[in-house]
Formats: C-alpha cells, structure tokens, sequence
C-alpha cells in the first residue's frame, strides 16, 4: 500500500480518536478541573494560539517547496530554502517570546473578572504555552518536510501514538489530583519528545540536509508571497474559532468561557464527520478544475460531494436537535448545570446549523484554489468574521455566550451567501441546479425524519439507557429511510461497496 493511501486511513484514524476521545475526555476533565479553572485552561489555550499566527502560513508553504525541490531533484535548492526556512522560523520564535512577555504584564487587567488565585493559574498556564510556541512552530517545519516528501506514515503514526499516551497520561495526572498547571506540563513534555522523533527521522532517515548557501531577500519575499493567502485563511479561522475566548475573556467569568469554550468543541466536531467523507472526493474534483471542465461539470461533482456531506450532516443535526439537550445533560450537566448545559447545547446547534452551507459545498473551496481565485473568497471572509466579532462583542454583554456565538455566525451566514453568487456568476456554477440536485429526495426523508424524531423523544426516561434506546431508534429510522428513499444509485453503491469491503477483511 501506497505512503498516500496509508496516509489516508491514518488520517481517518486520527479524526476517529479525536472526536471519540474528546468526548469521552471532556467530562473527565472538566470534572477534575472544575467549570473556573477549566475555563482559564481553554482560554488561555485559545489566546495562545492567536499568537500562533506569527507563523504566517510559513508550515503550509514548507510543504509545496520541499516537494518543488525534490521533483525537480534540486538538492542544493532545497538545502537553502530549508535554511532560510529554519532561520525565519528563529525571528518568528523570537517574536513569540517577545509578544508573548508583552501580553503577559497585561494578564491582570486583562481578564478583569478572574480572581487573583485564578490569575496565577492563567499566568502560569500562558508562559508553558508560550514556551511550548516557540518550540512547536520549527518543529512543525519538521512535521512539513516528511509531508513534502510524502513520507506520511511516520507523522501520522506519530500524532496518534503520541494523542493517545497523552489521553492516558492525562487520566493519570487528574486521578492523582493533577490540575490544569499539570495538564500544560504535559503538553509541553509530548510536544519535545514528537519534536525529537520527527528530527530524527527527517535527518537520520530521510536523509535531509539544511546548508545555507545564499540568503537572498528576494527569495524570502518569494517564499512570503506563497504564504500570504494562508496566512489570510489563518486569520479568519482564528477570528471563526477563538474570538470569542477573547471578547468572553475580558468580560465574563471562567464558567462562562467554560459553556462558550465546549460549545465550540462540540460545534467543530461536526465539521470533521463531513470533511472525513467528503475529502476523499477533492483530489479527483480539483483535477476536473485544472483540465478546465465546464461549469455544469463542476456543478455535477459539487453535487455529487455536496450529497454526500449532506446525508451525514443531515444525520447528526436532526439528532442533535432532538437528543442533544439530553446528551449534553447526561455528559457534561453535571459540572455545568442545568442552564450551563442548555447553552452548551444552544451554541453547538447554533455552530452545526451555520456551518451545514460551507460543508456541503466544501468543493467550491477547491475550485477557487484550482482556478487561483482565492483572493475574493479570502478578504470577504476575514470582513465579515471581524464583524461578526464586533458585532458578537456587542451582544455579550447583555447576552454572554450566546451573544458571543450569535454575533460571529452572522457573518458565516452573509459570506456564504455572498459566495454564492460569487459561484454563480464568476466561477460558472450552477447554484440553483446545485441545490436543486442536493435536496432531491433527501428533504423529503429529512422532513420525515424529523416528524418521527418528534414521537421518537417521547420515550419516557432520562438516563444513559433511555438515550442509547433513543439513538439506536433514530439512528436505524434515519439508515432506512435515507437508503431506500433518499439516496440515488451511486451513493447506494458506494454505501453497499464500503461495507462489502469491510465485510470481507473480516472474513
């Protein structure tokens, strides 16, 4: 089997542990934690990792030229750019430090409603997490040239192996009374030791070699204008996803970032189960877009993907609506409480409901970078995520969390609306014919599904039992009504082939 193919399922395996394991650990430690201090441990993580974008796309940017350089069998070109690379990578881990001291005198006045035993915590907690920045981002240059060389098995291995040890490890420290301090010390350790092993391998093993031969101001300004338009993607992840750690932090209280901070866990969990389906169709789709396939043949792949995603989204959110109050109670309600958890519950619904548009049609993303028209996209994103952060930073004031979140998916929910006509009319898809294929037969059963889900969470009860009872019902009303009235022929096939497959490596 191929490095791209074992990649591949490493890549499954992956999403699968992060998303199990995160549900099963998130209890657990908010638990041992406590709704104050794993507030400021989530927090402080998210502010962090804001100063993670002084690595301005630089790991991504890694990639496409180690793999440049080693088609093109240029190995003194490779030997430099790796160079210059790592001594980037030295001024940006400076800058880190530095930003990082600056924040640091401004902790106190900063989160205003933290008590001073929860400001020692927070300033501990941010000088490891500074610390293991700017040890993290060279060696994630490490982590970038095993990928441009597609030697993905060992990162990925790696990554896993090193995802469960901690999970482990982490069970441990909370049992023997461990707290957040704790936790972060942990990190760091697990985040030197992938360092090393990467090294080792990418030096021992692949055989690289760093040499500077000539540092030129031209070629970094070359390898900086690759890099710009994913740092532009940064941005506005960072303003999608940690925003509101920022706003929430200066004017609410740890138990409140605590709500806010696993409705957001919870809401990007759903996005995974999508993109684990929907990416293996990418590579084929952005091969339509480079020979120049027509609009109509795009529109007929973007289709094809889009339904995909949708019978899995369709899945979780109906589920979500019905049972998720329920679920949220029985896994995290008793550290949050009854109004703790239904917020949780509300923020992750109001996640799951606007970003169902931007999965589906995850494959316009691939046209815009096979067609390098990913400027438009990336400025009206990062515009309407800092409105809607604004206008979110507004909102929580009177509204708190759910201000938070309400404010910042406005402005998901104008983009894509924006984007959409941006597809039609710039780039040649056929929108309407696009929704048109989507919804066909499937929100017919959809619409069932959820009449039936209605009746479905009547079934008397509370606990764990009666909310498997209540999947389990669900999850084989929604199965059959999708197979024998939702899908067409290919996702049949693909549906009977998956688990014809599955099947025979068993027997």
């Amino acid at each position: 089997m191929s490095q791209l193919k074992k990649g591949a399922i490493l890549n499954y395996i992956t999403i699968f542990l992060t998303n199990i394991i995160g549900l099963l650990m998130t209890p657990f430690i908010l638990n041992h934690l406590g709704k104050s201090e794993y507030g400021i441990y989530i927090t402080i993580g998210a502010l962090v990792g804001t100063i993670s974008l002084l690595d301005f796309g630089l790991n991504n940017t890694v990639v496409r030229f180690v793999a440049k350089y080693k088609a093109e069998k240029d190995r003194i070109g490779l030997e430099n750019f790796l160079a210059t690379t790592m001594l980037l990578y030295g001024i940006i881990s400076t800058l880190v430090v530095i930003f990082g001291m600056v924040f640091y005198g401004y902790i106190d006045s900063y989160f205003t409603q933290m008590t001073s035993a929860e400001l020692e915590i927070a300033k501990v907690i941010f000088i490891i997490l500074i610390f293991n920045l700017a040890i993290g981002l060279p060696g994630g240059a490490l982590t970038g040239i095993c990928n441009g060389y597609e030697a993905f098995v060992f990162p990925k291995t790696l990554n896993i192996i090193r995802y469960v040890l901690r999970s482990l490890t982490v069970v441990a420290i909370l049992s023997f009374g461990g707290k957040a301090i704790a936790l972060v010390i942990v990190e760091s350790i697990f985040n030197i030791l992938v360092i090393a092993s990467t090294a080792y391998f990418v030096f021992k093993k692949l055989k690289v070699k760093i040499k500077l031969h000539q540092l030129s101001g031209k070629f970094v300004k070359h390898i900086f204008s690759y890099s710009t338009w994913i740092f532009v993607f940064a941005l506005v992840s960072l303003f999608q996803w940690k925003s509101g750690h920022w706003v929430l932090g200066r004017i609410a209280t740890p138990e409140v970032l605590t709500i806010y901070g696993i409705g957001i866990v919870l809401g990007s969990y759903y996005g995974a189960f999508s993109t684990a389906i929907s990416s293996v169709f990418l590579p084929r789709a952005t091969q339509m877009s480079v020979r120049n396939a027509s609009g109509e043949e795009l529109t007929s792949m973007m289709i094809k993907i889009g339904r995909l995603s949708f019978i899995i989204l369709m899945y979780i959110l109906v589920a979500f609506v019905f049972f998720g109050k329920q679920f949220v109670q029985l896994w995290v309600g008793a550290e949050l409480g009854e109004q703790g958890s239904y917020e949780t519950w509300l923020i992750a619904l109001m996640i799951m409901v606007a970003y169902t548009l931007p999965l589906v049609q995850g494959f316009g993303n691939s046209i815009l970078e096979a067609k390098n028209k990913l400027s438009f996209k990336a400025i009206l994103y990062l515009t309407f995520m800092f409105i809607g952060t604004v206008a979110g930073a507004f909102l929580a004031r009177s509204y708190g969390a759910i201000g938070m979140i309400s404010g910042s998916i406005s402005g998901w929910l104008i983009v894509q609306n924006v984007m959409n006509f941006y597809y039609h009319n710039v780039i040649g898809l056929n929108i309407p014919r696009f929704f048109k294929g989507l919804l066909n037969k499937t929100i017919i059963v959809v619409l069932a599904v959820v009449f039936i889900s209605f009746f479905i969470n009547l079934i008397p009860g509370s606990g764990w039992i009666n909310f498997v009872i209540k999947g389990v019902t669900y999850t084989l009303t929604y199965g059959v009504l999708i197979y024998f009235f939702g899908m067409v022929n290919f996702e049949k096939d693909l549906f009977k082939n998956s688990f014809s497959a599955i099947f025979s490596r068993i027997t």
